[in-house]
Parts: structure tokens; sequence; C-alpha cells
């Protein structure tokens, strides 16, 4: 998982699907961090997605780099409150920080995949690395 969140890191955009009556909804988001293992993402508990992703706890994360290498996450979801990393992902991020400010902020929310996997491919013709986590 180290050459994931070593790609994550480097290519933080991408694009985060759900589910919403029984149907997939994408749109762009950013990884992000790594903590023991697991893939971070945070949103406001006040869209739409977040309803989204508490009826159907399961996503999937894609990012593409300008050499077309993609890391897919695909899993099930966690929330967590753990303010250490909330400061973390503000501290990482100029973008999130502008919109909650500070680790405690009520709308502020972080997840993770809890269990899934993260696939690299490119297109050399060698095989996809698989993942589990």
């Amino acid at each position: 998982m180290k050459t994931i969140f070593g790609f994550l890191t480097a290519h933080r955009m991408g694009c985060l699907a759900t589910v919403s009556g029984g149907r997939p909804r994408v749109r762009p988001w950013m990884f992000a961090l790594a903590h023991e293992g697991k893939p971070y993402f945070c949103t406001s508990n006040r869209k739409e997605v977040f309803r989204q992703l508490q009826e159907v706890p399961f996503v999937e994360f894609t990012a593409t780099s300008p050499e077309m290498v993609t890391v897919r996450l695909r899993g099930r979801i966690e929330f967590s409150s753990d303010i250490k990393l909330k400061s973390r992902v503000l501290d990482g991020s100029d973008l999130v920080r502008s919109i909650y400010q500070t680790p405690d902020n009520p709308a502020f929310e972080l997840f993770f995949l809890a269990e899934g996997q993260a696939t690299m491919s490119d297109f050399s013709g060698q095989l996809p690395q698989t993942f589990r986590f």
C-alpha cells in the first residue's frame, strides 16, 4: 500500500463514486491522507454526499497521473471523529482549511476506507497491481 499512498499523495485529485437511489454518482474529490494503512477523505455533513455515504457506505475513488497511471480504491467506509487526524487533514490542504478552518468544525466529517481493495494500473501491458486493506 506504500506505493498506492505515495501515488495518491502526489496525485490527490480524482473522482469519488457513491450510490444514490440505486444509481452511481461521481464527483471530483481529493485524497486527504493515509493513516495506519487506510486512505482518508473528508466532506461536510451538510452535503447530499454525506447522506449517500451514510445510506450506502461503499465508495470507489480513482486518480490518474499525466502519464496515465491510475489508482482505484474501492470498499466500505467508516467515519472518524479523530481530532488529531482532522488537524492533519487541515494542515495538509489549504483548500480544506479554507472551508472548515478548525478541526472541531461541526460540519467537518472525516471518513476512511475501512476495508477494500486498491489497484494500480497503466497502459504498459503489465498486469495491474492489486492490494487488499
